[in-house]
């Protein structure tokens, strides 16, 4: 999969929808990138806009806005409600899919610098991007605001970390920062007091509640050595609550901003809420998710619930988002798109997957045509998943039958790594019929010149080259997914033990279809060297799938 990065600039511009339409219209510009939301505030005379795509097109994206705000705002004539400095206030990139913390902070200050030294901006770096401690909250680098920025700039402790220690007069100054994926959440309670709610709500929040002596409502409040009111911690990190009642459900919920996912995901955020309503005799009656989150998240909290069961983790990720939903009862009370709430879907392509996607008789039907696509190769690949599909599902069926509870763990593992294989072939399927295009795109490629036709044989040459990893990889995958199989047929349920033995069938298949499709691409590249390497591995892969066949088979077939 690749890697996601979400990007949240706030602009300091809530009334002048022409104004935050150029500013959207530069993110749009970028491909890659997707504009999921802007949200324009009137009082607050702000915007805050949220992206999400690949990390370099995001800060590409980021740096357009940046710049066209800074030439649309001007922060001398700027009031708001909110606090704020700049024409970008603040462009906090968060990490969602396939990239850490550090790599994310990486491109926070690669988007820093560039800002800092072509738009003249003062930046600074904040949170995990701060390259000092009191600069890691945001509160401090957003101090006397634009009307102080000028005295700010001035002090040796406050030169930006990139960009001019002098005024932008109309941008004044951004911060740029990385952060956590922030999750607003709002779980729902068979009650309609508020006041029960903000109960529950201290008492999960990091913050928690002030003490008091005596009643915990009426007492006195309790002061440290300092007169400052000493607070009873609540049960969750990095988590921020409040009760409140909703006129539209006419329910009370605990709204929750979870400001760090990583510490405090969303099912532990529910089961808490859960255990401390049950406390005071209320009961959860299901939950609401505020914007989007990422699939992980999702994934996380299906497994969670799923282990609860002792139920297999090796089921689909449509089934795993399914348990996620129906536990936390996120669709109470409307419909839950995972389509709709869920990042990475958001994002999907369904254009680059058409083969996969699908229904058995359109596939099928597809094939059987005149089109030379799908062909053998995205044959093998549907095989080899199939094969491991249906081991994957002994390893299921293992873990549900009676009399075997306690070992439902151990199938659940098969299963999980039936399911990776599973996945990875499918992918495949596509990934094939995508190589033999770029063949054929290759081959229409001009050749009226000795500059072209160069241009183009080294087109040709890089297509049929993928066009012989693609299926070779397929081939390693079927082999690989061929130990699941033998090991259901040894272990797994024994009414079962058909369905592995066609399972072994299909991944032999695989190989040996797979193979074939290596070597006739095999014969239209010129790095001879390559080849002979590939194909000498791959009649090895071969030989053992065939005799790992014959071995599963003699296991089934002295079952049944």
């Amino acid at each position: 999969m690749k890697k996601l990065i979400e990007c949240v600039p706030n602009f300091s511009e809530g009334h002048d929808m022409n104004i935050i339409k150029q500013i959207t219209n530069q993110i749009e510009s970028v491909e890659g990138v997707r504009l999921l939301d802007v949200d324009p505030g009137k009082t607050t005379n702000r915007t805050v806009v949220t992206m999400v795509g690949t990390p370099d097109e995001v800060i590409e994206a980021a740096f357009l806005s940046i710049k066209k705000a800074s030439e649309l705002i001007d922060m001398s004539k700027h009031k708001g409600a909110h606090p704020r400095f700049g024409a970008t206030d603040v462009c906090p990139l968060v990490p969602v899919s396939n990239i850490s913390m550090e790599e994310t902070v990486e491109y926070a200050h690669k988007l820093a610098e560039r800002v800092g030294r072509e738009l003249n901006i003062p930046i600074y770096c904040y949170e995990f991007a701060a390259k000092e401690e009191k600069r890691k909250n945001l509160a401090n680098c957003r101090s006397g605001e634009y009307e102080g920025l000028k005295d700010k700039l001035a002090k040796p402790e406050w030169k930006p970390d990139y960009g001019p220690a002098k005024m932008n007069v109309t941008a004044g100054a951004t911060a740029i920062g990385a952060r956590n994926f922030l999750v607003a959440y709002n779980v729902n309670l068979n009650t309609t007091s508020t006041r029960r709610a903000n109960a529950i709500a201290f008492d999960i929040r990091e913050a928690g509640r002030t003490k008091r002596e005596g009643d915990p409502i009426t007492g006195k409040i309790v002061l440290d050595e300092k007169g400052e009111p000493v607070r009873i911690p609540g049960s969750l990190k990095k988590t921020k609550a409040v009760g409140w009642y909703i006129d539209e459900y006419g329910v009370a919920q605990i709204s929750i901003n979870l400001t760090d996912i990583s510490v405090t995901p969303v099912h532990i955020a529910f089961d808490e809420v859960c255990k401390k309503a049950d406390e005071r005799g209320i009961r959860v009656t299901g939950s609401e998710l505020v914007g989007l989150i990422p699939l992980n998240a999702m994934l996380d909290a299906g497994k969670h619930y799923l282990m609860m069961q002792e139920r297999s983790l090796g089921v689909s990720e449509d089934e795993i988002i399914k348990i996620a939903i129906k536990s936390m009862g996120l669709d109470e009370l409307k419909p839950f798109d995972p389509k709709e709430k869920i990042i990475e879907y958001m994002l999907e392509d369904s254009s680059k997957s058409p083969l996969v996607n699908m229904k058995l008789n359109a596939f099928a039907n597809e094939t059987a045509s005149e089109s030379p696509a799908p062909g053998g190769g995205s044959i093998s690949a549907y095989m080899g998943a199939l094969g491991v599909s249906l081991a994957t599902m002994v390893a299921n069926l293992s873990s549900h039958k009676r009399g075997w509870d306690e070992r439902w763990e151990e199938f659940s593992v098969w299963a999980e790594k039936g399911q990776k294989f599973k996945d990875a072939l499918l992918k495949m399927v596509d990934e094939d019929t995508h190589a033999f295009n770029k063949i054929m795109e290759a081959f229409g490629l001009p050749n009226g010149n000795a500059e072209e036709k160069a241009a183009r044989t080294q087109a040709i040459q890089d297509a049929t080259k993928n066009a012989i990893e693609i299926p070779f990889k397929v081939m390693q995958l079927s082999f690989d997914s061929m130990e699941v199989i033998k090991i259901m047929a040894e272990i797994g349920n024994p009414n079962s033990a058909s369905d592995a033995g066609v399972g072994a069938l299909a991944a032999r298949s695989a190989v040996m279809g797979a193979f074939l499709n290596v070597k006739i691409n095999a014969g239209g590249l010129n790095d001879k060297t390559y080849i002979n390497e590939v194909l000498a591995k791959g009649a090895e892969i071969e030989k053992q799938a065939q005799q790992l066949e014959k071995e599963i088979l003699d296991i089934v077939n002295g079952k049944i």
